[in-house]
């Protein structure tokens, strides 16, 4: 393997994004984990807590479609180091006295944490087209998975650090060590990063942030279903229940969802090979309508166990696994895809107007989490879960396929 200084620029500069957007992950895990916990100790109802995360989702819906549009005209890594600055004045803002700590506040605080997240994962994702040709699209998909994968992973470890550290500093305590801990490396990013990854040739107009392609509409339509049937239970419905139902501490909560987010980002990871990459098969809209189908009824299958006879903890942890494993492959099949519809010239474009629509999803799922719960509880919420996968599965079917040999 070449000394890093002797890389190609091209990979110089991708593995430095790559390097950022993962710091920013920890963070952005972690910072999650310490608000949901704090804020749920401090006796916030779970539709309060949803709240705090409101323009969080919404302001990620906005950054994506401007952020492809700036991506496209002033570079991913200006927008990379932006991000970054915006995270940190984002953690700044929660260590101000506990008095300040108002809804209001914190929902600000949320919107330029999620601003800065989406301005990282645009740029990330979108710098991985520049570097694969198009006529390797094994090596795309392998390349996607492992990016996504290894992301997911390190969000994980976020949330375990989220929970160790409000334990063991308290809430303004850990988020003033992330605060100083990102502050470094965003300033070691403005020295290193260059300015002109993924810069369109041609000065992308403004109405161009609205995608034309319909492969990227109809895929884009099928995310924002997919990962609202996550988010519907898994944001804040499901760390509330752990801490209230099973009476799982702080501990015991942040390690689970770690443990959880840790092994869904490995198995992302491993989705070229799960999938038959090394039989040369790439994905199409059939084997996304197909993986898509096999997780559709898995949540209403987790509610009904919780209802029956059988152990809480078992059905719930067991078929948190299964879940994780099966929307782990789905997640990566959607990753590769959209890298691939693509163009390469302005590529934040089509990105960003993608991962619009993967926001949205989260938005809606975040809110429905805390308002279901509150009112219906953990299985209305695994209900809607499977509603919304069955949606994203129908809606894939009008995704392009190969065509037959």
């Amino acid at each position: 393997m070449r000394p890093f200084s002797q890389l190609s620029p091209e990979v110089h500069q991708y593995l430095l994004v790559t390097g950022n957007y993962w710091a920013f992950t920890l963070t952005d895990g972690a910072l999650r984990m310490l608000v949901v916990l704090h804020f749920h100790q401090l006796g916030y109802t779970p539709l309060q807590i949803a709240a705090l995360f409101l323009f969080y989702e919404i302001f990620g819906v906005i950054t994506n479609l401007l952020g492809g549009y700036l991506g496209a005209r002033l570079g991913l890594n200006r927008t990379m180091n932006i991000g970054l600055g915006l995270q940190v004045a984002a953690l700044l803002m929660l260590t101000v006295p506990a008095a300040w700590l108002t809804i209001p506040w914190v929902m600000g605080a949320q919107a330029l944490s999620g601003i800065a997240k989406d301005l990282n994962k645009m740029s990330a994702k979108s710098s991985i087209k520049l570097l694969v040709p198009d006529t390797q699209q094994g090596t795309l998909y392998q390349w996607v998975a492992i990016l996504t994968g290894s992301k997911n992973a390190l969000k994980g470890v976020g949330f375990f650090l989220g929970g160790a550290l409000l334990a063991l500093l308290g809430f303004t305590g850990a988020v003033l060590l992330m605060a100083a801990a990102l502050a470094l490396i965003w300033l070691a990013s403005l020295l290193l990063l260059k300015k002109d990854l993924g810069k369109a040739k041609a000065k992308p107009k403004f109405r161009d942030i609205l995608s034309k392609n319909r492969a990227i509409n109809i895929l884009s339509a099928a995310r924002l279903f997919l990962f609202g049937a996550r988010d519907v239970w898994f944001v804040v419905a499901l760390p509330v229940y752990l801490s209230s139902v099973f009476g799982w501490d702080f501990w015991q909560v942040g390690g689970f969802l770690a443990a959880w987010v840790i092994g869904y980002g490995l198995v992302q990871s491993m989705a070229p090979a799960i999938t038959g990459k090394a039989q040369g098969r790439l994905p199409d809209g059939r084997v996304v309508f197909v993986w898509t189908l096999l997780l559709a009824g898995l949540p209403a299958t987790i509610a009904l166990g919780l209802g029956s006879a059988l152990s809480a903890q078992t059905v719930l942890i067991g078929g948190l696994l299964l879940f994780g494993a099966l929307f782990a492959v789905n997640s990566s099949l959607h990753s590769y895809l959209i890298v691939s519809y693509a163009k390469e010239d302005g590529v934040s474009l089509d990105v960003g107007f993608y991962y619009m629509s993967n926001a949205l999803g989260r938005l809606i799922g975040t809110l429905l989490s805390g308002w279901v719960y509150q009112r219906y509880g953990l299985e209305a919420c695994l209900w809607i879960s499977s509603a919304f996968v069955l949606l994203a599965a129908l809606i894939s079917l009008g995704l392009p396929r190969h065509a037959a040999r």
